[in-house]
């Protein structure tokens, strides 16, 4: 009879897998694209219509496998830092060999590319752009202080360009929309620098608190909340219904997250931030839905 235990290893690899490529971060990426086509970038259209779109499907699917293998070939440069800032994560991830992870890599850039090439050849190049710029980024820009945050932040909003240019669809309130996630975005990375210090430190990364140190790197945070009221303002005075809500408590956060981040300089508490964040990024995507409601 066959040990029921044996299959374990299949199980932990594909559990491993999952972490490795963000596979959470993956379905929220999709949700999101479905739910700005749907009441923001096209909400005159019927749901119907615009969720049986072959191209818009196809758009969402060259993102998600892009994506996908942008975390991949992330991981598989971070390998020495994540040793040192997060051991048992490191063992989970590498449940899967990297050359497995590699091919893999290689694999769903070439299925998204297939999925781009199904729209426009114009769309095969966007991909092929943003597949470019992940790499360049993961093998060298992130090791640069003055730009690697920024780039970041650029790579994951940058996916929302491709529906927002298949819907031609350039609003002020998009900017307003792509300027405040942007913003969000921007400070959670630098929250995850404060998070990674350590392991940043040892392998000579040019991170904010490395170069600066933890005092600059705090009053920049804050800046940064700070500055992303303005396009919260601009927001709330557009007609966005329900949505307005979790505007009003974005105002909140952000005036209350810089105190936080002055009275605590533990991991602790940049955890605590950086999971807040991720949160009401989550948040703001579920939103969308109360969108003109």
């Amino acid at each position: 009879m066959k040990n029921p235990k044996s299959s374990d290893p299949f199980f932990l690899s594909l559990f491993g897998l999952f972490a490795v490529v963000r596979g959470y971060n993956i379905v929220l990426l999709v949700l999101a694209q479905y739910l700005t086509s749907l009441y923001v970038l096209a909400h005159e259209v019927p749901v119907k219509q615009l969720m049986l779109d072959p191209q818009l499907f196809a758009l969402v699917l060259a993102t998600a496998f892009s994506t996908t293998a942008g975390f991949i070939i992330n991981n598989f440069y971070d390998t020495e830092k994540d040793r040192i800032n997060r051991p048992q994560k490191y063992l989970l991830e590498h449940l899967i060999s990297l050359r497995s992870q590699l091919l893999l890599y290689f694999f769903l850039n070439t299925a998204a590319l297939i999925s781009a090439g199904f729209v426009s050849f114009k769309a095969l190049l966007f991909f092929g752009f943003f597949m470019a710029a992940i790499w360049i980024y993961s093998s060298s820009l992130k090791r640069l202080f003055w730009i690697s945050n920024v780039i970041a932040a650029s790579l994951v909003v940058f996916p929302f360009f491709a529906i927002t240019l298949y819907f031609k669809n350039f609003q002020t309130l998009i900017i307003y929309h792509a300027l405040y996630l942007f913003l969000l975005i921007l400070s959670r990375d630098i929250i995850k620098d404060l998070q990674n210090y350590k392991g940043d430190w040892v392998i000579r990364y040019q991170t904010l608190p490395v170069v600066f140190g933890h005092t600059p790197t705090k009053i920049i945070l804050s800046i940064l909340f700070l500055l992303n009221l303005f396009p919260i303002f601009a927001l709330i005075k557009s007609d966005l219904g329900l949505v307005e809500y979790y505007y009003y408590w974005s105002v909140f956060l952000l005036c209350a997250l810089p105190c936080i981040l002055w009275c605590g300089s533990t991991q602790k508490t940049y955890l605590w931030i950086h999971n807040v964040l991720k949160a009401h990024i989550l948040l703001g995507v579920l939103s969308i839905c109360f969108m003109y409601k």
